[in-house]
């Protein structure tokens, strides 16, 4: 920097859950900047205090944020706030961005808090005729905003490499105590992180929501899939293992199988507070009672992963990742651009308009879906242990894993045969 001149006031905000990396893009918004002629300004707990006129705040400089880039979490903190809920959260947010003289913003978060900073920015320009820039970088560990090329979000790749290591430890405690392990990993709607640890784990089996048609998944057939893994697991000598399931799954039920779950608590975007649901208790227990229908008794330990990996030290992916985008964020404004989801693609720094990603009727992006046609997901199905179309017409099969329960054959191909039918 060769002047103190100060031709930008920026401000940094981040919201919904934290995923590795948030810091990382701190630091590169903040060099950055600064190499530019730039304040910087970490606003604490996203649209929480702007809401209410309140600047809490943090002046940003190089020598603060020197080393929080291999850091997790977020040292300006986070919140779900919504400005975006009425027009005075947005005017008060507005106002109070104007009087601390900030010009140009910089969010970090999901789809949710891509959708607040749009709309802040859209109510100051069309609304209050104030030039507020903005500029969003998009964070998930689900993996499942709608970007191109398959491109994935930061934090995914650092959660998966995370995720994965935790579940080998449990495949070893598994065979070590020959038991089996019930594994809920987070991804709100998608599959992306199960199957990514799952199979990079070689985990006995994953599932995830995208088998079902939308809205379509049947907890007794969860249920059938994961005792049937068990028993294909017996008949090769290792009556234990560990099944990945995607918490999507849940909000996939069909609505008779959520009745029982209907009084749950919600956050401040409508979306169902999923870890406050006792997911792997209903299945546990459901589990329990289907052996024990066959005359068998596996101990079964729960195991939710998900919060472990969202404040993890980012890896030198996600750190190499971020700092682009950061510095890219910072560019795009200093272009006098506005309005835009940073996206890194081919090595290139793509701009993607608000109104090109963001459904202004639910002020979200649309899911990006795990593919089962794809490669990637055939090739991890290949390997797990369950019934699949190939055993249709296996007699020999059918009959030993019948000879594992109280079941004749014909009993159980009546009862578990359907699973094997191509969806």
């Amino acid at each position: 920097m060769t002047s103190n001149y100060k031709s930008q006031r920026i401000g940094v905000l981040v919201g919904g859950g934290p995923a590795p990396g948030i810091n990382s893009v701190i630091h590169a918004v903040t060099m950055e900047a600064y190499r530019n002629h730039c304040e910087v300004v970490g606003i604490y707990e996203g649209f929480k205090h702007l809401i209410s006129g309140e600047l809490k705040s943090v002046s940003l400089t190089p020598e603060k944020v020197a080393y929080i880039y291999g850091e997790g979490g977020s040292i300006i903190h986070s919140a779900r706030a919504n400005p975006a809920r009425s027009p005075a959260g947005l005017e008060q947010s507005v106002k109070t961005l104007q009087a601390a003289g900030i010009t140009s913003l910089v969010s970090i978060g999901g789809d949710d808090t891509a959708y607040s900073a749009s709309q802040v920015a859209r109510y100051a320009q069309e609304k209050m005729g104030v030039p507020l820039q903005s500029a969003h970088v998009p964070k998930t560990i689900d993996n499942d905003l709608p970007l191109p090329g398959d491109i994935p979000t930061f934090g995914y790749e650092t959660a998966r490499e995370l995720g994965t290591r935790l579940v080998m430890n449990l495949k070893r405690d598994a065979a070590t105590i020959r038991h089996w392990f019930l594994v809920l990993s987070m991804g709100r709607q998608a599959g992306h992180l199960a199957l990514g640890i799952g199979q990079s784990a070689t985990a006995a089996v994953t599932l995830i929501p995208e088998e079902w048609p939308v809205g379509q998944v049947r907890l007794q057939e969860v249920l059938d899939m994961l005792v049937t893994s068990m028993l294909l697991r017996m008949l090769q000598g290792k009556p234990y293992g560990v099944a990945v399931l995607a918490e999507g799954i849940l909000e996939n039920l069909v609505l008779s199988d959520l009745e029982s779950l209907a009084h749950v608590e919600r956050d401040e975007h409508g979306h169902i507070r999923l870890p406050d649901i006792n997911f792997l208790d209903i299945l546990k227990n459901g589990m329990d009672r289907e052996l024990a229908g066959l005359g068998l008794k596996m101990k079964m330990v729960k195991h939710m992963l998900g919060y472990e990996l969202r404040c993890a030290p980012p890896n030198a992916y996600d750190i190499e990742y971020t700092r682009s985008l950061g510095g890219g964020a910072v560019d795009f404004l200093l272009q006098g651009k506005s309005n835009a989801i940073i996206t890194l693609q081919q090595g290139q720094i793509v701009p993607i308009a608000y109104q090109d990603i963001i459904n202004p009727e639910t002020g979200r992006t649309a899911v990006r879906n795990v593919d089962i046609n794809s490669y990637r997901y055939q090739s991890a199905y290949k390997f797990m242990t369950r019934l699949k179309p190939e055993h249709a017409h296996d007699e020999v099969l059918f009959e030993n894993l019948a000879g594992l329960t109280t079941l004749s054959k014909a009993e159980f191909k009546d009862r578990y045969a359907y699973l094997t039918r191509e969806k």
